[in-house]
């Protein structure tokens, strides 16, 4: 996994494409608030933002 991200920096790095990683990270973190409240009580409220 490290080597990964490693490879993935490098990636960003090379090619100055700087501008992905805030549209990256904002994908990440919304997948995991639907992974993380798929079964709970917080869901209904979390797809009226949607």
């Amino acid at each position: 996994m490290l080597d990964f991200l490693s490879d993935f920096w490098n990636f960003f790095r090379e090619r100055k494409k700087y501008w992905l990683l805030p549209i990256i990270i904002v994908l990440l973190l919304l997948g995991t608030l639907i992974v993380l409240t798929q079964g709970s009580a917080v869901a209904p409220f979390i797809y009226t933002l949607f």
